[in-house]
């Protein structure tokens, strides 16, 4: 699965890695993961294919990222270990203890599907997909909390040195502490370059403030819906997206904006273990 390179969050998906829900995700303790219940393996598998068989409606190329990881609740979400630039692959260091070993066996996944590995980040480094939004091409917006420090966003700079990107650091809210899942990504998706559904109550002033420069226009989620993850859309192209299908007001609100939505059933794999579509997935080629 070459070429490789996914600088954007919304030009058009053509192809993607993926991790269907294994034995560990079947057996995950709600305490140890800070999941709401122990998933139901059969059923999280039989979303998992759905969600898979939109991908492939679109055109879309899948692989699966199968390594063994036992023990590894969260590796079904593929977005985190990994960053995929033009240059190759940014191996990230995961924030949540629990997560640690997803790196090498996702380069092991990224080195079979011909994709080199540009750079690993090491030492007391920290930085995960989800903190990791590109808001164009050449500007890489990096949340700063629990799971991503400030180590990670200076070897992140170092990764890309020279390739022209510019790096801007967002600030993340306590919210519910370093035990919970809030991503950069947990706050805000892009569907096109000037369009993004947001959790407004918890966006950074600075980061408003980028976003309302650019020209870019905020569809807001609700209280609600932001506990169902609304904020999580993965954009196929600009304006066509798959999010949960419990966001009713956020998937009327994309449509009314000219968005294509497509609803995928998460109860197992999604709203039990605090992932959506795009911790589900990791682009590999976008373009």
């Amino acid at each position: 699965m070459t070429p490789y390179g996914s600088q954007s969050m919304i030009a058009p998906l053509q192809s993607v890695l993926v991790r269907r829900p294994d034995d560990a995700f079947g057996v995950a303790d709600p305490a140890l993961w800070h999941y709401t219940d122990t998933p139901d393996l059969l059923l999280a598998r039989q979303e998992h294919d759905a969600f898979v068989n939109t991908l492939l409606a679109h055109g879309i190329e899948v692989a699966y990222h199968d390594a063994p990881l036992p023990d590894h609740a969260d590796a079904l979400f593929v977005h985190d270990p990994a960053l995929i630039t033009d240059r190759g692959a940014i191996l990230l260091r995961m924030g949540k203890p629990q997560r640690a070993g997803e790196e090498e066996a996702m380069a092991a996944t990224l080195a079979q599907l011909g994709v080199p590995i540009h750079y690993r980040l090491h030492g007391a480094a920290t930085a995960e997909g989800g903190d990791l939004l590109w808001l164009d091409q050449q500007t890489l917006c990096v949340g700063l909390g629990f799971r991503t420090n400030a180590a990670g966003f200076d070897q992140l700079a170092e990764a890309l040195a020279g390739s022209g990107v510019a790096l801007f650091p967002v600030q993340l809210p306590y919210f519910d502490g370093p035990e919970a899942c809030l991503h950069l990504m947990s706050l805000i998706s892009l569907v096109d370059v000037d369009l993004a559904v947001v959790y407004r109550p918890l966006l950074p002033v600075p980061f408003y403030q980028l976003l309302e420069s650019r020209g870019v226009r905020l569809i807001d989620v609700s209280d609600e819906e932001f506990a169902t993850m609304g904020t999580n859309v993965l954009a196929l192209a600009p304006r066509e997206c798959i999010l949960l299908d419990h966001n009713i007001q956020t998937a009327r609100a994309l449509e009314a904006a000219g968005c294509r939505v497509y609803p995928y059933r998460g109860d197992e794999m999604s709203l039990k273990a605090e992932g959506g579509p795009t911790c589900l997935t990791r682009p590999i080629l976008r373009g």
